[in-house]
């Protein structure tokens, strides 16, 4: 069926949620994305109600749900490093001794960052780079109890992706060589981080993994296969890849052995923003290797992948593994940049069993209310089966959950103002994950930098 014969207008499903004028345009029947998972028995059906303006001026919240902020751009590290760095962006949440929570948060920051990761022996890859990664260590009631730099010297640390053997893949969004900007290495790679103790994976580049501008990865935890995402806004846009490890689900440090790197084909689809039906199957997807994945001299999206091409999208971006799939977002596509069609967002599930791509959501745009900008970034499963998804755009950001139904609701709305009282502008949401038990939900701020842990009835 086509996207239209699932969705409704925009500004309907805005007047149900209270929340008109800012949301995201959603399409598509959710049962697909959840099939298969333990997220499908108990999926979340409706929202949590409207969002209470908070008197403090930070972030609203439905009722019955609070907030804690957990660390703020700025201030102290608790290690003594240095000053926590400014751009929280991708983040996840890894179950540590005794009911304490290891946070593992990205720092964007490109060259001219506002606070840099401190640089710390043994952590630090290139002293030019700015960017980097922090590690939050947590009690049981969410207090901090340590904080401090787990990798540093890497350049604009967007988003990444959690290992089956609870290790973060933080993702350098960057094709920078040596030279550029300062830089004293290569940089557009991913790195390995151990969220209890940094120091076990140190600052090593996966340099097999491929050199572009990473955005997120996941990890096949039967096979040990890793996809990653291209975020590449200008043409000829990126392309979705697999990794094949020589020594797959190895454990900590098992992915610097090695391994083959693969772009997608869709033969017949060289642009995913043609496809606009959701449901849409493709049942002869083709891996291709990869010339050259050092990209020593041509970007790989540029390289000759020889007859048939090779599959771009614009803005690939969330990328996590859902029951036997992996799932993937192309956060927009815009006729204008040479896109084949515009969409508000897509979400993609690839079948490796099957060898199976399938078109399970369309974000917009509808005939309705469009506003620019407004396009799903992070996303990840809810306790209750939701999805929550991070909104990238302008004007108010918010934090939208969408039922199995398709209904979208607004979760969380940014009030820090980083314009001015006459033009105002709000900072984007960034690194949406839960705890082990489902019981918080950690989100960050983009800027001003902010961790938030958010609590209340999850599982209603």
């Amino acid at each position: 069926m086509s996207a239209s014969g699932h969705s409704a207008t925009r500004r309907q499903m805005l007047a149900a949620t209270g929340v008109l004028g800012v949301g995201i345009a959603f399409s598509g029947a959710l049962s697909e994305l959840f099939a298969g998972t333990a997220a499908a028995q108990g999926i979340g059906r409706t929202g949590y109600g409207p969002l209470v303006p908070d008197p403090k001026g930070v972030l609203d919240l439905p009722e019955g749900f609070a907030y804690r902020i957990l660390s703020r751009e700025g201030d102290e590290l608790r290690s003594g490093e240095g000053r926590v760095p400014s751009n929280h962006d991708g983040m996840a949440a890894f179950g540590g001794r005794g009911g304490r929570v290891h946070l593992v948060r990205n720092h964007e920051n490109r060259a001219d960052g506002k606070v840099p990761v401190p640089a710390v022996g043994g952590l630090t890859y290139d002293p030019a780079g700015k960017g980097g990664c922090t590690a939050l260590t947590l009690d049981p009631h969410n207090r901090v109890r340590s904080e401090r730099v787990a990798i540093a010297g890497t350049a604009v640390n967007c988003a990444g992706g959690p290992t089956p053997w609870d290790t973060w893949l933080t993702c350098e969004e960057t094709e920078d060589k040596a030279g550029t900007n300062g830089y004293t290495k290569d940089h557009g790679f991913i790195f390995e981080v151990d969220p209890a103790d940094p120091h076990r994976t140190g600052a090593v580049p996966l340099t097999a993994m491929g050199r572009f501008a990473h955005e997120a990865i996941a990890v096949d935890p039967r096979r040990g296969v890793v996809y990653e995402t291209e975020d590449a806004f200008e043409k000829p846009f990126g392309l979705f890849y697999r990794f094949l490890p020589d020594r797959p689900l190895g454990g900590r440090g098992s992915l610097r052995a090695g391994g083959r790197l693969q772009a997608m084909r869709v033969p017949g689809v060289p642009d995913l923003s043609s496809i606009q039906d959701v449901g849409a199957e493709f049942d002869r997807v083709e891996w291709v290797d990869v010339p050259d994945p050092q990209a020593a001299q041509t970007p790989i999206r540029f390289q000759d992948f020889g007859r048939g091409g090779i599959t771009h999208a614009q803005k690939l971006e969330g990328c996590y593994w859902g029951g036997r799939s992996v799932y993937f977002v192309s956060s927009f596509a815009r006729r204008s940049d040479g896109s084949a069609a515009d969409h508000f967002g897509q979400v993609w599930r690839y079948d490796p069993e099957r060898r199976r791509l399938t078109l399970v959501i369309v974000f917009g745009p509808d005939t309705d209310v469009q506003l620019p900008g407004e396009s799903p970034d992070n996303i990840c499963l809810a306790p209750s089966g939701g999805l929550m998804v991070c909104e990238d755009g302008e004007g108010a950001q918010h934090v939208y959950g969408v039922t199995r139904r398709g209904e979208v609701y607004a979760m969380a709305r940014n009030r820090q103002n980083i314009g001015t009282e006459q033009k105002p502008e709000w900072g984007e949401f960034a690194g949406v994950t839960f705890s082990p038990d489902g019981d918080t939900m950690y989100v960050n701020c983009y800027r001003p930098g902010t961790t938030f842990a958010v609590t209340g009835p999850w599982r209603r």
